[in-house]
């Protein structure tokens, strides 16, 4: 590890060759030999890498946090390989980020290992149970937490759930593993760690407490009891636009000076929101710039609702227009016009100020972070699992909107808009491949809905009893029925001219 490449002019990343990157490319001040651990962190994907990564690298900067050190890990087979390659370049990623105004890079050290993956997760449990580890946070994705897509309420009768319950040491879940650490810590008179989601979803600790507890009452009920009175599951948010890793990022890192085949790219805008409940203690995370509020829920609102509902309203329509990236769907009038339109007058009523801003600054806030063309991120991924992100994105709106008797004609239509994406073809002709978990459920619905829209609607797991409001099926009928028969931007003109 470590040399020249005599073809490119680029260093391998190791802590032992961090003195001959290139002068421009932030590093490390400390050594890994600085660090202890105190977190165990599992999946780790780019945002990891590029958000809570970064802001404990931050403080440990500044001398600070260093007994607060990562330790990956993952319970899924495709996670061998993200270790494998982080192994083998000391867990050290180059963080590029982009900005119109021009590029800038930094090595970020702070995390210092990576878990074996393997059957039973012998390895993640006992790292957990280490007394030295005071948080386990996790990104597993929103559709990562065995939640009814109904009731919203913890599916106990899913089978991994059930496995785990009946082999509580030999675990396939994260919240098993988690379940069996927390074992171990009361057994051996450990106080529980703080367990800290990092994903998408509204209440995501309350969400992550209610799995953790419920999955230990299926074993041992005096164990969730414990969990439940001294354990700590902070409500948080996060926010960072960070694409996938392609070959042009390495060989934008390349370009750099710098061999990494998991450079991550990200914008130029971070922002982390942590109800101020931990059991183990923290890092001073304040200092790095996150913000520690027992208030957590109006800030998950407007990024959820704005940021996140706004993805899902242009990355649908992109999809279907061709449209590659996000930048690109806000550089088209008639999307731009859309998202916009939608977001004012049926979006921004049913969101709530936050001390620092208020609704429509936020929107025009992700609105020039979407516009960032120096940000590849693809309307495919985006796109990535609907039946996960409107859920949990855009239909709560939709719901209230509904009770108040307020507009939804917009938001009918960007359902219509998913519908039509998920029959698996652009209006170019060219295919959309699949593109969700459960991709040929939606496909075959979506094919249904052409001749019968409600067909789409009646996907209980995903709308539940939305279908029997006769004004959104309605709506939703009407503009499948007009992009299927004129086109999307047909739509898209009606919607902004006037309200079916």
């Amino acid at each position: 590890m470590g040399s020249m490449s005599r073809a490119h002019d680029h260093i391998s990343l190791g802590w032992n060759t961090l003195s001959r990157l290139p002068a421009a490319t932030g590093r490390p001040g400390y050594h890994h030999s600085d660090l202890t651990p105190g977190i165990v962190h599992i999946g780790i994907g780019n945002f990891h890498r590029a958000h809570q990564a970064w802001y404990l690298h931050r403080l440990m900067q500044d001398g600070l946090a260093r007994d607060w050190g990562i330790i990956g890990a993952g319970v899924r087979p495709y996670d061998t390989d993200m270790r494998r390659k982080l192994l083998a370049q000391d867990c050290l990623t180059t963080l590029i980020e982009l900005d119109p105004a021009g590029m800038s890079s930094e090595v970020v050290g702070s995390m210092t290992g990576y878990l074996p993956i393997e059957t039973g997760n012998a390895a993640l449990i006992a790292q957990m149970a280490d007394p030295a580890i005071r948080i386990v946070s996790m990104t597993v994705t929103e559709g990562g937490y065995y939640l009814d897509a109904t009731t919203g309420e913890f599916d106990a009768d899913h089978a991994d759930i059930q496995h785990d319950a009946r082999n509580p040491d030999r675990p396939h879940t994260v919240f098993g593993a988690i379940v069996a650490a927390l074992r171990l810590r009361r057994d051996r008179n450990l106080q529980p760690f703080t367990a800290l989601s990092c994903d998408n979803l509204q209440g995501n600790g309350a969400i992550l407490r209610q799995c953790v507890v419920q999955l230990a009452q299926l074993s041992d009920v005096g164990l969730a009891d414990w969990i439940d009175q001294n354990g700590a599951f902070p409500n948080s948010m996060v926010d960072c636009i960070v694409p996938a890793t392609t070959p042009a990022v390495v060989e934008q890192a390349k370009q750099l000076g710098i061999h990494d085949p998991v450079a991550v790219t990200h914008e130029n805008f971070r922002q982390w929101v942590i109800q101020d409940h931990f059991c183990a203690g923290r890092p001073p995370l304040e200092r790095a710039g996150v913000t520690i509020t027992n208030d957590v829920h109006r800030y998950e609102a407007m990024k959820l609702r704005i940021l996140n509902g706004g993805h899902q309203l242009v990355a649908n329509a992109g999809e279907i227009l061709g449209l590659q990236t996000i930048s690109d769907c806000m550089k088209d009038t008639e999307v731009l016009a859309f998202f916009r339109k939608v977001q004012i007058e049926e979006i921004l009523p049913f969101v709530a100020p936050v001390p620092e801003t208020g609704p429509q600054a936020y929107l025009d806030l992700v609105q020039r972070r979407f516009a960032n063309s120096a940000i590849h991120d693809t309307t495919r991924r985006v796109a990535f699992d609907g039946s996960s992100r409107h859920p949990g994105f855009l239909l709560p709106t939709l719901r209230e909107a509904i009770q108040a008797g307020a507009p939804i004609t917009g938001l009918a239509l960007a359902q219509a808009f998913w519908a039509r994406m998920c029959a698996g073809t652009r209006e170019d002709g060219s295919e959309i491949e699949a593109n969700d978990p459960i991709w040929q459920e939606l496909k075959h619905a979506a094919i249904a809905a052409r001749d019968r829209p409600r067909a789409w609607i009646e996907q209980a797991g995903i709308y539940g009893t939305l279908v029997e409001n006769d004004q959104f099926a309605q709506s939703f009928g009407t503009w499948l029925d007009r992009i299927w028969q004129n086109g999307s931007r047909d739509a898209i003109r009606s919607y902004l001219n006037f309200n079916l």
